[in-house]
């Protein structure tokens, strides 16, 4: 359930912003996000947050955001209520206003140098976190790829009659194949993170330089190569993630690597180096299981009712791009690993 309109008794708990005119953006697919802007132009912004999302995470945000701002770097900062809340409680539905940072977001990558901006703004983002010391309020697994693959398995047991059961358990099979080249949860530490680094999360200005991350709901500790895995395995396909056709390009690849190696955070290992392009493997794979999984329960927070008969359609197509980028990704592992040794060290 969506709300198309900002409850009047919660943005009177920010008197700033009481009678400010409020524009919905449908971008995102989780949270209700509303741009609104005062008489006297000030804007911010104005989200209720998905159920998904506990209102602790509010408490890490802030956290995480004063220690970003203290380092220098642009970010959303959360706006206390008159009373110094971080958020509002409504009928249940947690609420929250942020700062407002011009900027703009893109669903696909327009250059190589693009995402070489993106890659040194979330090498500064790394770096500023480097010995930030936060114990976590959410601890959510976001990337717990045999849980997910538990979940498929599950899935396919519960609903062999669902009618795109024959192509989700053909495409199972070859990731459940490839289940023995998972990272191990113990090889590497786990790091202070974004956990969604997707090129829609890194807001732009008009000439393609990254100004900050946003949506940092799911900030928390996890291990770099599946940080950064998830990161590249967005802005290295240029195709969007519900086409088929997936690629995995390597000019894009070597861009970003060497945009984050010009602010990399000084903790990379040789482990963490060597296991970057298993971990881009292993969430095209995670994000291919997690789609059949959504595709049989016909789950997920948004589709494309336009172009998809059912929820369940949509994420077929969008499990067979991850599968097809994890193949792409697995075919040029050798040439990746080379472009990571002359980035990264």
């Amino acid at each position: 359930m969506t709300s198309e309109t900002i409850p009047v008794n919660v943005l009177a708990r920010w008197s700033r912003l009481a009678d400010a005119a409020a524009k919905r953006i449908d971008s995102g697919l989780i949270n209700d996000t509303f741009i609104v802007e005062t008489n006297d132009g000030e804007r911010a912004v104005v989200q209720r947050l998905h159920a998904v999302f506990p209102a602790e995470i509010n408490l890490d945000i802030a956290a995480v955001t004063e220690r970003l701002a203290a380092q220098g770097l642009t970010t959303p900062r959360l706006i206390p209520t008159d009373d110094d809340a971080l958020w509002v409680v409504d009928d249940e539905q947690i609420w929250r206003a942020l700062s407002y940072v011009q900027g703009a977001t893109h669903q696909k990558v327009a250059s190589a140098a693009m995402l070489k901006n993106a890659g040194r703004l979330v090498g500064l983002f790394h770096s500023a976190l480097e010995d930030f010391e936060h114990e976590f309020h959410s601890n959510r697994n976001v990337h717990d790829t045999a849980e997910h693959l538990n979940r498929l398995q599950a899935a396919l047991g519960q609903h062999k009659t669902h009618s795109l059961y024959a192509s989700v358990s053909r495409l199972a099979k070859s990731l459940f194949d490839s289940a023995d080249e998972l990272i191990e949860p113990s090889a590497v530490p786990p790091r202070n993170a974004h956990g969604d680094l997707k090129i829609s999360n890194v807001l732009f200005d008009a000439e393609e330089h990254a100004i900050c991350l946003i949506d940092l709901d799911t900030v928390s500790r996890m291990q770099w190569p599946l940080e950064m895995g998830d990161a590249l395995r967005s802005w290295c396909n240029p195709r969007t993630e519900d086409e088929e056709s997936a690629v995995f390009d390597l000019s894009l690849f070597e861009a970003a690597l060497s945009g984050y190696a010009t602010n990399s955070p000084s903790y990379l290992s040789r482990e963490e180096r060597e296991l970057l392009v298993p971990g881009i493997q292993q969430i095209s794979l995670e994000l291919s299981a997690r789609f059949l999984t959504d595709t049989l329960e016909e789950t997920y927070f948004g589709w494309d009712a336009s172009r998809y008969p059912s929820q369940g359609a949509h994420n077929l197509v969008r499990a067979k791009a991850m599968h097809e980028l994890m193949t792409r990704v697995r075919e040029q592992r050798s040439e990746a690993e080379r472009i990571v040794r002359h980035c990264l060290g």
